[in-house]
Order: C-alpha cells, then sequence, then structure tokens
C-alpha cells in the first residue's frame, strides 16, 4: 500500500481526528479543520471580505446563533479566520479570511464549482 507523499502536519489538539481517520493523513487534515456542514459555507461567504456575525446569519438562514458561534470560535482556533472587535456600542464584531484561510480558496472554489456542475446534471 502506497503511503500519503504529503509529510505530516501538525493538528491542533482540540482538533480530534474523525471516525476511522487515517494516521497522518493531509486530507484527513483538511477535514478536521474545514469539514462539516458549516465550515466551508461559511468560509465561502467570507471569500468576499469582511462579514459581522449577523451578516452571516442572513445569509446562511438554516443555521442557529449557537452553531455559528461555534464554527466562527472553531475557524478562528484554526487560524482560518481571523475576529475583529470594534470598541464600540452595541459590540461590533467582523470576521475576515486569514491567510490560511485565503489559502483554502482554490480548495473552496472548485467545491462549489464542482457542485454547480453536480446540480446540472440532475
Amino acid at each position: 500500500m502506497k503511503t500519503d507523499p504529503v509529510p505530516p502536519t501538525t493538528v491542533p489538539a482540540h482538533v480530534a481526528p474523525r471516525a476511522g481517520a487515517v494516521a497522518h493523513c493531509s486530507v484527513d487534515t483538511t477535514l478536521n479543520v474545514i469539514g462539516g456542514k458549516w465550515k466551508p459555507v461559511i468560509l465561502y461567504h467570507l471569500r468576499s471580505g469582511p462579514k459581522r456575525f449577523n451578516e452571516l446569519r442572513r445569509l446562511l438562514p438554516a443555521i442557529t446563533q449557537r452553531m455559528l458561534t461555534a464554527q466562527l470560535r472553531q475557524l478562528e482556533a484554526d487560524a482560518v479566520i481571523e475576529r475583529k472587535i470594534f470598541p464600540v456600542i452595541p459590540p461590533h464584531v467582523e470576521y475576515k479570511l486569514s491567510p490560511v484561510g485565503a489559502s483554502l480558496m482554490p480548495i473552496l472554489t472548485a467545491m462549489a464549482e464542482w457542485g454547480a456542475a453536480h446540480d446540472a446534471r440532475t
């Protein structure tokens, strides 16, 4: 069996391996960071620039406030997005892609293109 040609990467301690994950698989590392129902969609919406929390809520009407908060915190902990707090009343918080998050755009663009082509076939 071939081994993964990409060297193993360090996964943050808070990112638990998925069930059945292959040890040191770079695809698994990527999925641990951006996998799930909401993270890729959040990142795709942030590609056009910074967004406030409520802007993201409007763009993702099916997500709960609690889930959006949790997903944003995980993406921030993985250094995929940056959170900026403005010292005003009421609090103003913006989220934007970090350089790490921007490096994921080719992957997310390819996913969007594949999804559009798949939708066209069905």
